[in-house]
């Protein structure tokens, strides 16, 4: 089937949220193109949380019983593991309402999977594969398109395309070529470390949920996958060439101290430092998210920080307001989308940024570059007092389980995107 020439939105990246626009959009009756610049979803994605709001979107959706035929774990507690001892930091299951009190973990691809087979049952849908944005059209000042090129390329070589429309919208990511395009530089704010993401095989008896583990200048985070742990180690930001200069068996060496009790697996995983991946920590923010005919939304808009896992979750409520603002002009007026109407995305979407962000920051200044200072108080027999505080007083364990699972502003789909369905009980629980 030849690609389109034209539609009313050009979504720029198939991710969560640029998935999860055009099918909310297509449902209102608005003809809507993903470009996904790789050939299908089956990548390393180091973010597979899908968080209780975004569970609860899917039932919105009609989707809750696909989502549970995928391979996944519901995590219901997050602790963390000191010299001191063990402190849960967060009760998913006793301070969360609703039907989903946990996060689910599932492979990004087969989500994605998901929600691109539900959009292609939608008439005015259109997911282009294979589909890399290499640039923008323009019309008197106004974004009128995206020029695309066959990406990888084909056997005769890659060929451009253009792709017109009554607007863009960058789903993108924080490296998006949409922004660097349209010419917007987002504000930085800075982060004190990077992360070297790896996965360790994972055997019964082992601590459930997700857990962090900190002692003295090592600090870690470790997601149950079930079979297997994701572990993300913290180190100071531009370090990782040096890090590697030392080898792997210093960074096993390092591991083994942190976490003796997983000590014998680590003389063979990780397998190498090639297994060892290294993610850049960007937080920024721009200050205008439209131009005129264009909007940014997700990490395109505002990059997170890994602290709580919850940059996945922002992008889709970012989605899902941008479908309910700028559907409900589409579906009732023709044209391009005044600039005013986008504006009320950013005006929705702005306050719940700055607030997951400040707590990101905060908690880069308080603990993670502290810890990696070893200017943190964590002795074999102290917990600090923050901690102390969450052991104490469990019902302060709420507000984690809240920000982190639900966030400061949930997002639900638009009528005309509603589905009903018949709800099951989940199943699959960690912990």
């Amino acid at each position: 089937m030849a690609a389109p020439e034209r539609t009313r939105v050009a979504v720029v990246g198939g991710g969560p949220a640029g998935m999860v626009l055009g099918l909310l959009l297509a449902r209102g009756g608005i003809d809507t193109v993903v470009l996904e610049k790789h050939p299908d979803f089956l990548r390393d994605f180091r973010g597979d949380t899908v968080h209780a709001s975004t569970l609860a979107l899917l039932d919105e959706l009609g989707l809750g019983s696909a989502f549970e035929a995928l391979p996944h774990r519901l995590l219901d507690e997050v602790e963390i593991q000191l010299d001191a001892g063990t402190v849960r930091l967060a009760d998913l299951v006793r301070y969360l309402p609703g039907l989903h009190p946990h996060i689910a973990l599932v492979p990004q691809w087969d989500f994605l999977e998901m929600l691109a087979e539900a959009a292609a049952r939608e008439p005015h849908f259109t997911l282009l594969r294979s589909a890399k944005a290499v640039g923008l059209t323009h019309d008197a000042g106004r974004v009128a398109g995206v020029r695309w090129r066959d990406y990888p390329g084909t056997e005769g070589g890659s060929q451009d395309h253009t792709l017109a429309a009554d607007l863009v919208v960058a789903c993108d990511g924080r490296w998006s070529t949409v922004r660097a395009q349209a010419g917007l530089t987002a504000r930085e704010f800075g982060a004190p470390v990077d992360v070297w993401w790896f996965r360790v095989p994972r055997r019964e008896g082992d601590p459930n949920g997700g857990v962090g583990r900190l002692s003295g200048r090592e600090f870690m985070i470790m997601i149950d996958r079930g079979t297997e742990w994701q572990c993300g180690y913290l180190i100071a930001k531009g370090q990782d060439a040096a890090l590697r200069a030392e080898g792997l068996p210093a960074f096993r060496s390092r591991l083994a101290r942190l976490l003796p009790w997983m000590a014998e697996r680590l003389d063979e995983y990780p397998a190498s430092l090639d297994d060892v991946r290294l993610l850049s920590v960007r937080v920024d923010l721009l200050d205008q998210w439209y131009q005129d005919g264009l909007l940014l939304i997700g990490d395109a808009a505002h990059a997170m920080s890994p602290v709580g896992g919850v940059g996945i979750n922002l992008a889709i409520q970012d989605a899902v307001a941008a479908s309910r603002i700028v559907g409900q002009w589409m579906r009732h007026a023709s044209g391009p989308v005044p600039e005013e109407v986008l504006a009320q995305v950013q005006k929705r979407r702005l306050l719940p940024t700055k607030l997951v962000q400040a707590f990101q920051r905060a908690a880069h200044r308080g603990i993670v570059n502290r810890a990696l200072r070893g200017a943190l108080a964590t002795s074999a027999t102290t917990l600090p007092l923050p901690l102390r505080l969450l052991n104490r007083a469990r019902f302060l364990q709420r507000i984690p389980a809240r920000f982190i699972a639900i966030g400061p502003r949930p997002e639900h789909a638009p009528s005309w995107a509603r589905r009903l369905e018949r709800l099951s009980p989940p199943e699959g629980r960690v912990g």
